[in-house]
């Protein structure tokens, strides 16, 4: 038994299914330490996207009340033991709300019924996460795995899903339930679903990328994985980038292919881009050949180095000119140069200093000094960025040119953004 005292953590995540933690040992924490009795049930708070546990039902030995404690008084749960920090035992005997929807009596093997209706499959489990001192339940567990569990043989569960997860898996994120009718009881309600299959196959993929994005990441891959091939690979060419990360992640790579295969190979290398290049070159082994060759080039462009791309030809002038200064010798300076539109103020060292827009030129005082209207936050590409960073940089700040920096600050060039994002071979087939 665990006597310490400290504090659950305050952040992090622990997962784990209602079997796992029913009837656990309930000890009273420090100094007393003393075993009071078992998890019996939850009571929960149904709140649409999911739902949240309010209190727990701890089982007393010989014939004493159960006591109702609320969550605010547990100082940790996990596997096999739980703690609380109570005051006195007798001041937690007492009756439990009369509209108190339990998970274990309340929940489980209750049906669960399409939005027409009809009967689909039946709950054999509930998973919960633990996020930030709360304890929520997130999706409904119908697959044969949580039968097994409730019945005593994880080790079976687990060796099964490991053979043919596909199979296995059959989670229902909460969210997908309709909110609890009133009358539920032991031996009364039944669990509805929001959404049918089918009607998840009519979104849009850019309506249905927008459904995705908003879910937690657990629901938004239960979600996910209901829809079919072509239709998912769509939806994921629709999802921000770095929930597409996570996504691709989240899911075994032959998975992975099978979506990508039904991309364009400027999509595809798209989407790829933004995972670590050991996944990457994980999956194009499983792409169809004449997929994964064409891919792979469109990748090999993407990494081309900017400086390639950059113009020695640039405007600069020291910030110790004035504007009428650098208006007079605009002309003059303009004449063969590349992104005129920017004035780049270097110091004596050669370094970057700021920059000014044609703008702003105009429109300043005669005496003001460059250095006192120029831009200091210069947004800038480093001499080993890649055409693909550049061509993001590109799109996020929309500047019409990018200046080209070594480590030390000193100006290597400008970067016309027509030259980039221009480009027939860039992200396209």
């Amino acid at each position: 038994m665990n006597t310490t005292t400290e504090k659950k953590p305050d952040s992090g995540k622990s997962v784990f299914f209602l079997s796992d933690i029913i009837k656990s040992p309930v000890f009273l924490s420090a100094p007393s330490s003393k075993k009071t009795g078992k998890l019996t049930d939850l009571i929960i708070e149904d709140r649409d996207k999911f739902a949240e546990v309010t209190h727990l039902v701890v089982g007393r030995p010989f014939g004493a009340p159960p006591l109702i404690v609320p969550w605010g008084k547990v100082h940790s749960i996990e596997p096999g033991e739980i703690v609380i920090t109570i005051e006195s035992q007798s001041a937690y005997a007492v009756d439990q709300p009369r509209s108190a929807v339990l998970l274990r009596d309340y929940i489980l093997d209750k049906k669960v019924l399409d939005s027409k209706g009809r009967e689909i499959e039946v709950v054999y489990d509930v998973k919960l996460v633990l996020k930030n001192n709360r304890l929520f339940i997130t999706d409904v567990d119908l697959s044969k795995s949580g039968l097994l569990r409730r019945i005593g043989l994880s080790w079976l569960a687990d060796f099964i899903n490991a053979l043919a997860s596909s199979i296995m898996n059959r989670t229902v994120a909460w969210s997908y339930v309709e909110p609890l009718p009133e009358q539920i009881g032991s031996f009364k309600g039944d669990l509805k679903l929001k959404v049918l299959k089918e009607q998840i196959s009519d979104i849009p993929p850019v309506d249905l990328a927008d459904i995705l994005e908003e879910l937690d990441p657990e629901q938004r891959m239960a979600l996910f994985g209901q829809l079919e091939t072509g239709h998912a690979s769509d939806t994921l060419e629709e999802i921000d980038p770095n929930i597409q990360r996570d996504m691709i992640a989240a899911m075994n790579k032959e998975r992975a292919a099978q979506l990508i295969n039904e991309m364009t190979p400027g999509q595809a290398a798209d989407l790829l881009s933004v995972l670590p290049w050991w996944e990457v070159e994980a999956i194009l082994k499983l792409l169809n050949k004449e997929n994964a060759v064409k891919i792979g080039d469109i990748l090999k462009k993407q990494e081309e180095k900017i400086v390639n791309f950059a113009a020695s030809n640039y405007l600069k002038f020291s910030p110790g000119k004035t504007v009428l200064q650098a208006r007079r010798a605009f002309q003059h300076e303009a004449k063969g140069k590349e992104a005129i539109m920017y004035l780049y103020i270097i110091d004596e060292q050669g370094k970057l200093v700021g920059v000014i827009d044609i703008k702003e030129l105009l429109m300043a005082e005669d005496s003001a000094f460059l250095k006192d209207i120029m831009t200091t936050n210069v947004v800038s590409l480093n001499f080993d960025s890649t055409l693909k960073q550049a061509w993001e940089m590109f799109k996020r700040y929309g500047f019409r040119a990018l200046p080209l920096i070594n480590d030390d600050n000193r100006m290597l060039g400008v970067v016309p953004q027509r030259d980039v994002m221009n480009l027939t071979h860039r992200f396209v087939e």
